[in-house]
C-alpha cells in the first residue's frame, strides 16, 4: 500500500510525536522507558521533581508526566501537588510510579490529580496502553 495514495496515513506521519516526560531518580528505568515509548513518543527524561519543574518554567510542555514517586529531592507526590498548584500545568496528565502497592498511597495520588497509579515492576506494553488510553481521551494538546 502506498502511504502517497492515502492522504491520512501520510498525515499521520506528519504530525509531530507526543511529548512524554518522565521523572525518576533511576537511570535504568528512565532508559527503559525512553527505549520503551520511544517508538510513539518523544520522550524526555529528569531525575528528580526540581529538573522536572524547571524543564517545564523554561517553556517546555509534554502531553503527559510519567513521575515516580519514591525520589530524593522533590519526590512524586509533590511534584504532582506543585502541577496541581499551577493554573498553567494543571491539565498536564500525570501517571505515577511507585514501588509500593499501598491502597492509601493509591488513593492520595489520585485524589491529588494523577491519572493512574502504577505498581513497579509493570509490563511496559500495559503502560503503554494506559498512556495512550490516557491521551486519547484527555483533550489537552501542546
Amino acid at each position: 500500500m502506498n502511504d502517497a495514495l492515502h492522504p491520512i496515513l501520510a498525515l499521520r506521519k506528519m504530525e509531530p510525536k507526543k511529548k512524554i516526560l518522565v521523572v525518576d531518580d533511576e537511570p535504568s528505568m528512565c532508559l527503559l522507558l525512553q527505549q520503551f515509548l520511544n517508538h510513539h513518543y518523544e520522550v524526555v527524561t529528569k531525575n528528580d521533581g526540581v529538573q522536572a519543574l524547571n524543564w517545564l518554567h523554561e517553556g517546555n510542555l509534554p502531553n503527559l508526566i510519567i513521575a515516580d514517586l519514591q525520589m530524593p529531592g522533590m519526590n512524586g507526590m509533590e511534584l504532582i501537588d506543585h502541577l496541581k498548584d499551577s493554573s498553567f500545568f494543571e491539565q498536564i496528565p500525570v501517571v505515577s510510579l511507585s514501588a509500593e502497592e499501598d491502597t492509601r498511597q493509591k488513593i492520595t495520588c489520585l485524589k491529588k490529580g494523577a491519572e493512574d497509579y502504577v505498581v513497579k515492576p509493570f509490563n511496559p506494553e500495559e503502560l503503554e496502553l494506559r498512556i495512550h488510553n490516557i491521551l486519547k481521551r484527555i483533550p489537552f494538546q501542546l
